[in-house]
C-alpha cells in the first residue's frame, strides 16, 4: 500500500495494486475503492494511461527526493513521496523475513531497468540490492528477499518490468 500527499489538500491518498492482468492493465484499489487502469505509454517524462474507461495525461515537470512536480490532465501539482518508499518496496518484496526459501525476487512495482548491481554466481545477503528500477522518475532498489547465490538473473538494463516479474533467482 502506498500513500500519497498532494501539496495544499488535506487527504491522503492511498493506493495498492490488487491484480495484474497482464497487457499493462492493471485493478488498483484508491481510497478503499477498487478501479481498473491500463497504462498506454510510461517513460521519465510522463506517464499516458485510462482510468475507468477516462483518458489521463501526466508529465513530470522536476523532481526532487520529497516531492514530484508533475502536470495532470493541464493541472500543475505537487505530491509528496513516501519518507519510507524503499523500505515498503524492500518489505512487499520479501524483504520481511516471510518466504526466505522461495527462489525467486520479484519486483514489487512497474517500471524500467536503470543498473543491475550483481551477477550470476555472485554471493548476496538479505538486503543487497540487485537491481534499481525507476518508476514515475524515483529510482527504488530491488533487494534480495534472502542470504544466498544469484542463480539467474532474468532482467536486462533498459528492460520494462511489471509488477510481481521475476528480477533473479537466488538459491
Amino acid at each position: 500500500m502506498m500513500e500519497f500527499k498532494i501539496k495544499d489538500i488535506e487527504q491522503v491518498f492511498n493506493g495498492e495494486i490488487l491484480q495484474n492482468h497482464g497487457n499493462n492493465e492493471y485493478t488498483i484499489k484508491i481510497n478503499g475503492d477498487d478501479r481498473n487502469i491500463k497504462i498506454l505509454q510510461m517513460d521519465s517524462k510522463g506517464i499516458e494511461f485510462v482510468l475507468d474507461q477516462q483518458y489521463h495525461t501526466v508529465k513530470y515537470l522536476q523532481t526532487s527526493t520529497a516531492e514530484l512536480n508533475m502536470v495532470v490532465d493541464g493541472v500543475p501539482m505537487i505530491v509528496n513521496k513516501h519518507i519510507n518508499l524503499d523500505k515498503i518496496v524492500y518489505k512487499n518484496s520479501g524483504g520481511a523475513g516471510a518466504g526466505d526459501s522461495k527462489l525467486a525476487l520479484h519486483s514489487q512495482i512497474p517500471g524500467k531497468v536503470v543498473s543491475i548491481a550483481v551477477e550470476e554466481g555472485a554471493s548476496v545477503k538479505k538486503g543487497d540490492t540487485i537491481c534499481t528500477l525507476e518508476s514515475m522518475k524515483m529510482q527504488v532498489g530491488i533487494k534480495s528477499h534472502k542470504d544466498g547465490v544469484v542463480k539467474l538473473i532474468k532482467v536486462k538494463k533498459g528492460n520494462s518490468v511489471a509488477k510481481n516479474d521475476v528480477i533473479a533467482e537466488i538459491e
